[in-house]
Order: structure tokens, then C-alpha cells, then sequence
């Protein structure tokens, strides 16, 4: 009798989209991982090849093993987020892969069109936050500094489609433009209020003004965020 052939999945792949709700931009990133590879491709649900990847020369007798790709994020000005939909269809994509030994790798990946809604009501140290960075008016406080939002408990009200949404962790980043110094943590699904409070960080930059993210991620893999700024005294 003929053993059936078991597909060897790709030890991390994954597909979502990331909404900046402030900004008005969609994309759709990409993760994949594994063991070293010479050439991947990824199917859409309707057997559409989106991504072909090879590897050539040296690169090829290396072989990779990690590839992330985040696509441009047009506003929806430029692009409107149901022809956005609509260019990524949600179903099942499939991410295939050869090893440098001529092994396959097959990873089966759900992108759905459920997109949680961006954290809201924010404050920085009991204080609203901005609409955004080029707000008239920025709240000045002072270190530690403390952000707090609404948990998030549902799907974004006019982008992709109604869902449930339940949260896999929340990302805080806090920086300052236009250098490498940068705060990220990453938050518990329960918990929605988070303090960065080493002074030295609140002192690396001039003018006091810091850069601020809050991202929610679901458990389907698709992320939300919101920015804005403020200013420590």
C-alpha cells in the first residue's frame, strides 16, 4: 500500500493586514520562516500566484531562512480600501517553498478581512490625547509618562468586514523622530494601560517632543494602530 505524502509546513507563516487608523493607510505584511530556502511563492485562494522569491548566485547556495515583507500603504486616498479588499480577497493563501536540499515546504494561511478597530479614547497621563502629531496642541507632561485606551472589542466600523474580534496582545512604542531611540513593549490582551518610566529616555530628546503607537493585534493576525504625540516637561 502507498504512503500518502505529509506537506512539511514552514516552521512561521503568516499573512495580515496592518491598518494606521491615524493616518489613513492599509498593507499587507508577510512573515515566513524555516528551514533554508531557495525559492518561495505564494497562492491567493483562487490559485493566483501574488509572490514568487528565488534565490540566485551565492544567495542561492546559502540558502534563507526568514523572509518579512510589508507591501506600500497608499491612504485611501490614493487607494480605497474596498478595491484594497478586493486585491487581497480573504480565504486561504498557500506559501510554498523548496529547501536547498530539494525538500518542499507548504503552509496553509487564513487572511480575513475582520480588522480591529484602533484602540480609542487614549489619554497620556490622564490627559487626551492629540488627533496627531500635527495637532495645534500636544499634551505636556511630565516622566513617568502613562497611556491608556479602551480595550478593544470589536471590528473597525467602516474598513474590511463585521467580526468578531478577540485581542492577542497590545504593542506600545514610544520615540523619538527622526533617530533610532525607540521604546516597544509588548502588552497583555487584558490589559490596556502601560508606564515607561526611565527619566534617562525621557531626556534624549532636545525639544521634549515624543512619538507615541498604540497597536492592537488579533488573533487572526491583523494589527490596528493609532499614533500621536506629546511632550515631557
Amino acid at each position: 500500500m502507498a504512503i500518502a505524502e505529509v506537506d512539511i509546513p514552514f516552521d512561521e507563516a503568516e499573512l495580515f493586514f496592518e491598518l494606521n487608523d491615524t493616518d489613513g493607510d492599509l498593507g499587507i505584511h508577510g512573515k515566513i520562516d524555516g528551514d533554508e530556502w531557495k525559492r518561495l511563492e505564494i497562492e491567493d485562494p483562487y490559485e493566483r500566484r501574488m509572490m514568487y522569491v528565488r534565490a540566485i548566485g551565492r544567495l542561492k547556495k546559502q540558502g534563507i531562512t526568514e523572509l518579512f515583507f510589508e507591501s506600500a500603504e497608499p491612504t485611501f486616498d490614493e487607494l480605497d480600501p474596498k478595491k484594497f479588499f478586493k486585491r487581497f480577497p480573504e480565504g486561504i493563501y498557500e506559501i510554498e517553498g523548496i529547501t536547498l536540499d530539494g525538500e518542499e515546504r507548504e503552509s496553509e494561511v487564513y487572511l480575513s478581512h475582520v480588522i480591529p478597530s484602533a484602540p480609542g479614547n487614549v489619554t497620556v497621563n490622564g490627559q487626551p490625547a492629540a488627533e496627531d502629531c500635527d495637532a495645534d496642541e500636544l499634551p505636556v507632561v511630565s516622566a513617568p509618562v502613562t497611556l491608556s485606551w479602551d480595550a478593544v472589542v470589536s471590528s473597525h466600523e467602516e474598513l474590511g468586514k463585521y467580526g468578531d474580534v478577540s485581542v492577542r496582545y497590545y504593542e506600545v512604542v514610544v520615540e523619538i523622530d527622526e533617530t533610532d531611540y525607540k521604546s516597544t513593549s509588548i502588552i497583555p490582551a487584558e490589559m490596556t494601560e502601560w508606564t515607561i518610566g526611565d527619566p534617562d529616555f525621557f531626556e534624549l530628546s532636545e525639544e521634549g517632543e515624543y512619538k507615541f503607537e498604540i497597536l492592537v493585534r488579533a488573533e487572526s493576525g491583523n494589527k490596528s494602530a493609532m499614533e500621536s504625540c506629546f511632550v515631557v516637561e
